[in-house]
């Protein structure tokens, strides 16, 4: 009998056991889970009842709360001070329609629901204080003010701009054209799908800065010509004859006229053709290499995969090949035109993003950092519970490759395609790029650039900008919006 009842007294032990032990896991350690599943109606309600985070940058509130009282209870809803400003890399919480951007990525630090031990502590303590939870809160790295110069320059444009520290990742800048009020979200959503612009549709909730997807047009030349000098076939002297074309499968492919030069270049460089973005010469860099050669300098800068950022993951996009809307890697060379990969054609898709963190790479020495949008985040005390430090993605070129480049990208701004974005006092190196979309006069305009002072002192800033829909080309079009970004965040005035 008395081993039974050990027996029995065993059991009920073990299953006592796991009983707390399942009732702690799930309302600790898995409590920031649960918080992220939008399906969870029950957990979304409660969640409206802590005092949420505060999202800042520049010191200045971009998510702040407004207060309800239902039912004898306080309940706390979002508000975004700066409207447009910074819509989608901030996103948006709502009671009806869930969350985005930063809002959902960050949503359990921003709850108070993430598993980190001082949290949880604090999170006890006013419980049974009876005070309500407070979430911790977030610091951009955003410069306000260059935001806006960005968001006012695109206008009325489709498009986006992007600018990285060459030095560590940090985002300056993030903007999405057209833009949208996310306090429009839960009181009038019907007038975010009223929002008109240069294009059609207008989509002003798609982020084009992380998930817009678009052919690069020459600005890819800064890969390929990554790829021709790290494969030692090529040097900045190589000699082409350009005609005017080259022949790709029995087919001449035309260089893109109005490039601040002839179209027929005869006897040419390299680091000409770059300067002058003669396709011809990149054509035929293309045949020699190969696609593969290509596509794996591309992988080397991030291509193929999500560029690394704290919004959603379903929020931004990998660049490279696609086919039927599928990211595509040949498995045969022949699979792929070579030649018009070569200038930014075929069907390369990128992202403004990845092209800031190829911009931002050559400046950067060829050593490739990890993009930042968060620089830290602190608890409602002020404790530092995550603070961002730069990080490394590795070296997609070599430091002389991408001094070669650099040297290229120099003589774009000051006697090539991109002259447009000179500023007097800073030394800025760019790319642009002119992208056929397969409609006459409807094409994609690209300018990247890294800029600094003209002391020799590392670059400080790499932009990339992209337009919808535009006649002229990247130069006319991109290359002055980046100019003003640059200025914004590298000459700044008295009182910014």
């Amino acid at each position: 009998m008395n081993r039974q009842i050990i027996r029995l007294s065993g059991v009920a032990m073990l299953l006592l056991a796991v009983l707390v032990g399942a009732t702690t896991y799930w309302q600790t350690w898995a409590k920031g889970a649960l918080a992220e599943r939008q399906d969870n109606a029950i957990q979304r309600v409660a969640q409206f009842t802590i005092e949420r985070g505060a999202i800042r940058a520049d010191g200045k509130l971009l998510a702040a709360n407004r207060t309800q009282e239902l039912d004898g209870r306080t309940l706390y809803f979002r508000r975004y001070p700066h409207g447009p400003l910074t819509a989608h890399v901030v996103g948006y919480s709502t009671a009806s329609r869930a969350r985005t951007g930063l809002e959902s990525s960050l949503n359990d630090f921003l709850t108070a629901s993430n598993e980190r031990l001082s949290t949880i502590v604090d999170n006890s303590l006013d419980q049974l204080r009876g005070r309500p939870i407070e979430g911790n809160n977030v610091q951009l790295t955003l410069d306000l003010n260059a935001q806006q110069v960005a968001l006012d320059a695109l206008g009325t444009k489709c498009g986006a701009v992007v600018a990285l520290d060459p030095r560590t990742g940090a985002v300056k800048v993030l903007v999405s054209a057209p833009s949208f009020d996310p306090n429009l979200v839960e009181k009038d959503y019907a007038a975010i799908g009223k929002i008109t612009a240069d294009c059609s549709p207008a989509a002003p909730l798609i982020d084009r800065a992380t998930a817009g997807l678009y052919p690069p047009g020459s600005t890819f030349k800064v890969v390929t010509a990554a790829a021709a000098l790290e494969s030692k076939k090529f040097t900045p002297d190589s000699v082409f004859e350009d005609p005017g074309y080259c022949v790709e499968y029995g087919k001449q492919v035309h260089n893109f006229a109005d490039q601040n030069g002839p179209e027929v270049f005869g006897r040419i460089i390299l680091s000409d053709g770059f300067i002058h973005s003669v396709n011809s010469v990149f054509c035929n860099i293309g045949k020699a290499l190969g696609a593969k050669v290509i596509l794996n300098q591309a992988k080397r800068f991030g291509f193929y995969q999500p560029p690394p950022l704290e919004t959603p993951l379903d929020e931004r996009r990998a660049s490279g090949l696609y086919d039927r809307h599928r990211l595509y890697y040949p498995e045969r060379d022949q699979d792929v035109d070579p030649g018009r990969l070569a200038f930014g054609q075929e069907r390369m898709l990128v992202t403004p993003l990845q092209m800031a963190m190829v911009a931002a790479t050559i400046g950067n020495g060829g050593l490739e950092m990890q993009p930042y949008v968060v620089s830290r985040i602190t608890s409602p005390t002020g404790h530092t519970i995550e603070q961002t430090k730069p990080r490394s993605l590795g070296r997609p070129v070599s430091k002389d490759v991408a001094t070669e480049i650099g040297q290229m990208m120099l003589g774009v701004v000051e006697r090539g395609t991109g002259t447009a974005a000179t500023i007097p006092g800073l030394t800025v190196a760019g790319k642009t790029g002119t992208a056929e979309t397969g409609i006459t006069g409807r094409n994609t305009t690209w300018f990247i650039c890294y800029a600094g002072p003209n002391d020799g002192s590392p670059p400080k800033i790499a932009v990339a900008v992209v337009l919808e829909g535009q006649t002229l080309t990247g130069g006319a079009t991109a290359a002055p919006i980046a100019r003003q970004v640059v200025q914004a965040l590298l000459t700044p005035t008295p009182n910014s």
